[in-house]
């Protein structure tokens, strides 16, 4: 059940102020509060993902997938994706599906949601609360990617990556033209329970500026410098995404012993800061 149409605005104004590292002085705070919620999902009702809210991604599973990922994404597969007991759980097994038509010849299998065509946001607060998988090649990930234009042109907002090579290190990175042919602009913080209990991964995006915090706790922020697009594509929408990849550039090598891996989210919720004198958002843009 959602737990309140608007966002904790003490949480708001920590991300909206409190500094991302030591070395960064508090901002000025601006616009905290008055978030509201225009698109969760609860994972309240057991059974397949909801339709009517994500879309299943298998478009790279024949070419093989980016990064050097080992993994054949499924659609319509329990064994791969469920919602059960309040939970959307992803899991990640080794196992070749070789009579799907559309296999490349993949080991592994998983699943990797999108709410594209579905629900797309342009700024706003989003919090994801999940447990990860900790085994070694594991690579789960909640992010963002710009639907108006392809990938780097459209932006991307890794709001949390870990992976088992080293089991508690989160990360979130911004990825544009500007910083193509790199890791990104990313920082780091450390959750040691970060597979053993579930956290909140947040993300606060505004026109100014992207915040990445863990449980209310800024680690990193990524400022709009005013130079333009390929710095700041950011003002147009983009989809959600959750995926558990296997190996790959960033997943590294992989430990066969521990699949079945699971990645397991409670919540997915949007919220939106309210415009004075306007009627309460329905639906995300």
């Amino acid at each position: 059940m959602l737990r309140g149409t608007f966002a904790n605005i003490g949480l708001i104004a920590a991300l909206a102020t409190a500094p991302a590292s030591a070395q960064e002085p508090a901002k000025e705070r601006t616009g905290a509060g008055g978030y509201e919620l225009v698109w969760a999902d609860e994972f309240d009702t057991d059974g397949p993902p909801d339709p009517a809210k994500w879309v299943w991604d298998t478009h790279a599973n024949k070419m093989g997938w980016y990064n050097k990922e080992l993994q054949y994404y499924a659609a319509d597969r329990p064994e791969n994706a469920r919602v059960e007991g309040g939970r959307l759980i992803i899991t990640a097994r080794r196992e070749t599906l070789a009579a799907r038509a559309d296999h490349g010849g993949q080991g592994y299998t998983s699943a990797r949601l999108i709410t594209k065509g579905k629900a797309e946001f342009t700024y706003g607060l989003i919090e994801v609360r999940a447990k990860l998988p900790c085994g070694k090649g594991s690579w789960p990930a909640i992010w963002t990617l710009g639907a108006t234009a392809p990938w780097p042109d459209g932006g991307e907002i890794d709001i949390m990556e870990h992976v088992g090579q080293t089991p508690g290190d989160i990360f979130g990175t911004i990825h544009n033209r500007s910083t193509a042919g790199s890791f990104g602009n990313g920082g780091k913080t450390r959750i040691q329970t970060a597979c053993t209990a579930f956290h909140d991964y947040q993300l606060l995006w505004t026109p100014r500026e992207i915040r990445f915090a863990v449980d209310g706790k800024p680690y990193h922020r990524y400022a709009n410098a005013g130079t333009g697009a390929e710095q700041w594509p950011f003002d147009q929408p983009h989809y959600l995404l959750l995926n558990l990849a296997v190996g790959g550039a960033m997943g590294g090598e992989v430990d066969d012993a521990i699949f079945p891996a699971t990645f397991e989210i409670e919540h997915v919720r949007v919220y939106r800061q309210a415009v004075r004198g306007a009627a309460p958002a329905a639906t995300p843009e």
